[in-house]
């Protein structure tokens, strides 16, 4: 079935009383369809359509349109709080423990994750330590559906700031979340499910980052993991940062917004040195990582034949993937894939970036000037600006980095291909001056012996430069 199918019209208006809240739909009816679900999970005699082992592996037709119309009106609060007042997680509950039946699982979760949308309802599943262990026991599913809508309620809850920090706590003290979203990053295809459990562990991260420090030491003890017929099923010794980039890596073609999230990620790790060191630590020492971001880089992001406004679309995936490769060269420059004859064209990219920022700002300027009676424009205008300018000091860290590593061949070559020349130089000078007035001052010593000329006019448009005798 494509979508749930739209809730129906009811005749509780024209039974006084019948009606749930402000809304049209029937109490009686819902009744009927939760009375229905208990008989579905515990059935008063055999059911031949039921498996050997005595429980149903699929809905009627019937029921399972009656069950999504329930989902589609679980969207409204009255009715939300309606099913929370009768215990329909409860019976849920009942569900998960007994229903053998994939769809149903997903559509009782579904339910759960809409009635979550509204804070008193959130709160009251939240603080149901039952039903907390039961869903997240979900995690380890072998349905894509199920896990898709389990991580849509726990991003829901999460991002509830009144019963995100009971969600956390659960989530540390129970091992076998960490096994089980490792196992969905490294080994799903689905691009919808990974790019909603990445935006969960994203979540998670931002807002305990004694759990991301967990997370980041953990994979040396093996716990139990997905497995169809819900027997124990030991898990690989999973490591967070191959997991994390095999999510981004299916996600990179299909889903712009998920590789954003997936490169938050990585850039959240950063903010830790126990991140850093997982990431230019691992088996090959890092150079899976920076091989797939410089690739990103360099291949998609920000291209030559790409219109400056492109850097405005492209900042926050920009900035993570900049920030990581910044953190991996100032922490692993000895390294063979960071030096500059790996990496001389990622230095002409941020040029071409600080380019482009120049173009967007003075775009920008002129904006304001045409909407300054306008509140709202001027702080959208300030936020984009805000966002803008994190990602030029991000620019300039690595540049500046890079700039000290760049050789006379580099310097050469870029001359040749035409990378290189006084207005990109000055650009780059007008962006990191006086900050990174070493690194500059390094990169002119070279570029003297490429170009003595070029390295003279530079020298003229910023006097600070001039070697001093």
């Amino acid at each position: 079935m494509d979508r749930n199918p739209s809730p129906p019209c009811s005749d509780a208006e024209e039974e006084e009383g019948d009606a749930v809240g402000n809304t049209v739909y029937s109490k009686h009816w819902l009744f009927s369809v939760l009375t229905r679900l208990i008989e579905v999970i515990a059935p008063a005699e055999p059911d031949p359509a039921a498996s050997p082992e005595g429980a149903r592996t699929e809905l009627d037709e019937e029921m399972e349109n009656d069950i999504c119309k329930v989902w589609d009106m679980s969207m409204d609060e009255d009715v939300a709080l309606f099913l929370q007042e009768f215990n329909a997680p409860d019976i849920f509950m009942g569900v998960f423990a007994k229903s053998k039946c994939p769809r149903l699982t997903e559509i009782c979760v579904g339910i759960l994750g809409n009635m979550a949308c509204f804070q008193d309802v959130c709160m009251s599943i939240s603080k149901d330590e039952n039903l907390g262990q039961v869903l997240l026991q979900r995690l380890c599913d072998s349905d894509s559906p199920t896990l898709l809508e389990t991580s849509r309620l726990l991003l829901t809850c999460l991002s509830q700031p009144e019963v995100a920090n009971i969600w956390v706590e659960r989530i540390r003290e129970n091992p076998s979340v960490y096994d089980c979203v490792c196992f969905i990053m490294s080994s799903s295809t689905n691009v919808e499910l990974l790019v909603k459990v990445g935006e969960v562990v994203d979540k998670l991260f931002d807002l305990d980052e004694e759990l991301m420090l967990n997370w980041i030491k953990n994979g040396t003890c093996r716990s139990v993991g997905p497995s169809v017929d819900d027997s124990p099923e030991e898990l690989p010794d999973f490591k967070i940062v191959p997991c994390i980039l095999e999510a981004a890596k299916q996600v990179r073609s299909d889903n712009p917004e998920g590789l954003d999230v997936y490169m938050h990620i990585l850039q959240l790790l950063t903010t830790v040195d126990e991140g850093i060191q997982a990431i230019v630590q691992a088996p090959d020492g890092g150079k899976d990582t920076w091989s797939f971001l410089y690739d990103l880089v360099c291949q998609e992001l920000c291209q030559p034949d790409d219109p400056p406004i492109i850097v405005q679309e492209q900042k926050t995936v920009l900035a993570s993937i900049l920030s990581v490769l910044s953190a991996m060269f100032a922490s692993q420059t000895e390294q063979e894939y960071t030096r500059m004859r790996k990496s001389k064209s990622c230095y002409f990219l941020l040029i071409r970036i600080l380019q482009y920022m120049e173009g967007c700002g003075k775009r920008a300027v002129d904006n304001s000037k045409e909407s300054e009676q306008e509140e709202t424009g001027r702080t959208d205008i300030n936020e984009e600006d805000f966002h803008l300018k994190i990602l030029k000091d991000i620019c300039c860290e690595l540049l500046s980095n890079m700039l000290q590593e760049l050789t006379k061949e580099n310097t050469l070559e870029g001359l040749h291909q035409g990378h290189l020349n006084e207005q990109t130089c000055s650009c780059a000078f007008q962006n990191l001056l006086p900050l990174y007035f070493a690194s500059v001052e390094s990169f002119l010593e070279v570029l003297r012996e490429a170009d003595q000329t070029l390295a003279d006019n530079l020298e003229k448009r910023f006097p600070s430069l001039k070697v001093h005798t």
